[in-house]
């Protein structure tokens, strides 16, 4: 997840020539995912850095939900300012919000292992 934001954040800050530094939020979002992930490779940190993880991605869908909306209503015909920067805002909702409905489902999967074992 990491290195698919880190990417993201790059080509909407260097492939579509963005003036700004917001275009690197994505960025800025996976560098941490990325590390968060480095971490929970060890068994003792893998639980605190899922829960990490799937915080992180929960604030990255509630401070990007706007942008899906808006690209909703682009699709739908609606005129929108910079296009391009609510496309990525758009994926970058997206793969947040499916990161924490995977996170959730996977700490439920565990759960119900846990009862299972003796």
């Amino acid at each position: 997840m990491g290195i698919i934001f880190i990417v993201l954040g790059l080509f909407a800050y260097f492939g579509l020539r963005a003036e700004s530094i917001t275009a690197l939020i994505p960025t800025f979002f996976g560098i941490p995912f990325l590390i968060l992930g480095l971490l929970g490779q060890k068994d003792n940190l893998r639980k605190h850095m899922m829960h990490a993880a799937a915080a992180l991605a929960l604030i990255g869908f509630l401070g990007t939900a706007s942008g899906l909306f808006k690209f909703i209503s682009m699709i739908g015909g609606t005129g929108v300012e910079r296009a391009q920067a609510v496309t990525i805002q758009a994926i970058m909702s997206i793969l947040c919000l499916l990161f924490v409905i995977l996170a959730v489902k996977s700490f439920i999967d565990a759960r119900k292992a846990r009862k299972i074992q003796p």
